[in-house]
C-alpha cells in the first residue's frame, strides 16, 4: 500500500488538504471506510478494507449490552461487591459524540458519570461496612439472632422499591410489571428466611427485635429516598447487603456443618422449599429459567445451604437491575424475550429517578402524549 504522509495525493487522486488532514487524525482506514469507491487501490488492499468497512457497522449493531445476571457456579464461594458494576463500561454512552456532540464533550460526560458511580459505590460500601462492624460487635457468638436482624433488614429494600414504583405508576411515568413482580417475589423469599430464623429462636430477645425493627424503619425511608434519586445506587446498596448475607451464611455452614446436619429442619423451611406453588420461588431467580432449581431439605444444614443460595440469587438480580430497564421476569422469556408485555406498559418518558422523570414529563410535548 502506498501512502504519502507529506502529500495529499493517494493512488493518483488529489484529495483536498483538510480532508487529508482529517484522514491522518482519524487513521487512514477511517477515510477508506467513508470513501471506498473514489479510491482506486490495488485489488487485495481494496478487498481487505471493504471487508472491514462492511463488517464494522454490523458488529456495532449486533452488540448487546444487556447486563444479565450470571449463573452461580458450584465452586463459586464469594460474591464480589466492589466489581459488581464496572464504571469503565457504559453501553448507553456507546456511539455518543457522533451526532452533534464533540468527542471532548462526550469524554467529559462519560468521565463525570464514572466519577458519580464510583462515589455511589464508595458510599454504599462504607455504609455496609459500618453496619457489619456493629453487628460483629453485638452478635459475635449469637448466630440466630444475627440472622434474624439480617433478614429483617434485607427484606426492606424490596418494599421501598415497590413503593417508588407504585408512585411512578400513579403519575404515569413508568409502568413495568416485571419489576413489581420480581421485587415482590424477592420480599416473599426474604419473609420466609425471617420466619425460619424466628422458628429457630432468633427473635427471643426484646433488644434484638427492637434493634432490627428500628433499623428497618430507618433503612426503608433511606432506600425510598435513594431509589427515587438514583435507582442504580439503591440497587447496588441492596447488592452490598445481600452479598454480606451470602458471605455470613457461607461461613456459618462451613464451620458448623457437622452440628447442623444432626439438627432437624424447621417446618416452615420444609413447606417453603419443598411444597406448594413454586411460582414466586422461581420469580426472584432472574439468572435461571423457571423449574431449574428444586431444593432438597433433610436437615438444618440443607436449610442454610438453600438460604445462602437464595442470597446469591438476590445478589445477581440486584446486579442486573443496575442497568436501567434490564430486569425481566423469568416467566416472561418463553413468550417474548425482547419486550415487556405491551398491555402493562403505557406510552411514557422512560426515566431514571424522580428528578429525571419530572424533567422528561415537562419536556414532553402535548402531541407526544
Amino acid at each position: 500500500m502506498a501512502t504519502c504522509s507529506s502529500s495529499s495525493i493517494v493512488s493518483g487522486i488529489l484529495i483536498p488538504a483538510p480532508l487529508f488532514q482529517r484522514a491522518k487524525d482519524l487513521g487512514f482506514s477511517s477515510l477508506l471506510c467513508n470513501s471506498v469507491s473514489p479510491l482506486r487501490l490495488n485489488h487485495a488492499f481494496n478487498n481487505s478494507y471493504r471487508y472491514r468497512c462492511a463488517s464494522q457497522p454490523r458488529l456495532s449493531r449486533k452488540r448487546l449490552f444487556r447486563v444479565q445476571a450470571t449463573t452461580l457456579q458450584d465452586d463459586e464461594e464469594k460474591v464480589v461487591v466492589e466489581k459488581s458494576f464496572d464504571p469503565r463500561s457504559f453501553p448507553e454512552k456507546e456511539g455518543e459524540g457522533t451526532s452533534g456532540e464533540s468527542p471532548d464533550d462526550s469524554q467529559l460526560s462519560s468521565g463525570l458519570q464514572k466519577w458519580i458511580i464510583k462515589f455511589d459505590q464508595s458510599v454504599n460500601i462504607l455504609l455496609t461496612d459500618s453496619v457489619i462492624k456493629i453487628l460483629d460487635t453485638l452478635y459475635r457468638d449469637r448466630h440466630y439472632a444475627r440472622f434474624y436482624v439480617l433478614e429483617t433488614i434485607a427484606r426492606v429494600p424490596y418494599f421501598a422499591f415497590m413503593s417508588v414504583l407504585h408512585l411512578y405508576e400513579s403519575f404515569g411515568w413508568w409502568r413495568r410489571a416485571d419489576y413489581l413482580k420480581v421485587h415482590f417475589a424477592e420480599s416473599w423469599n426474604e419473609m420466609h428466611h425471617l420466619l425460619i430464623m424466628e422458628e429457630l429462636g432468633g427473635n427471643s430477645w426484646w433488644f434484638d427485635r427492637f434493634l432490627a425493627q428500628h433499623i428497618a424503619v430507618f433503612y426503608y425511608f433511606m432506600t425510598v429516598f435513594m431509589y427515587a434519586l438514583s435507582p442504580r445506587m439503591a440497587y447496588h446498596f441492596s447488592e452490598c447487603v445481600e452479598s454480606h448475607a451470602f458471605e455470613t451464611y457461607d461461613k456459618f455452614i462451613k464451620t458448623r456443618r457437622d452440628e447442623l446436619e444432626r439438627l432437624p429442619a424447621p417446618a416452615v423451611a420444609v413447606k417453603y422449599y419443598t411444597e406448594g406453588d413454586f411460582y414466586l420461588f422461581d420469580e426472584f431467580q432472574t439468572s435461571r429459567p423457571p423449574n431449574s432449581r428444586r431444593p432438597k431439605i433433610e436437615n438444618l444444614y440443607d436449610v442454610f445451604v438453600n438460604i445462602r443460595d437464595d442470597e446469591a440469587e438476590h445478589c445477581k438480580t440486584m446486579k442486573a437491575c443496575q442497568t436501567h430497564g434490564n430486569l425481566r421476569s423469568p416467566h416472561s422469556y418463553p413468550n417474548d424475550a425482547s419486550e415487556d408485555d405491551p398491555g402493562c406498559i403505557l406510552p411514557q418518558a422512560d426515566c431514571e429517578g424522580i428528578v429525571d422523570c419530572i424533567n422528561k414529563s415537562v419536556k414532553q410535548s402535548p402531541a407526544d402524549k
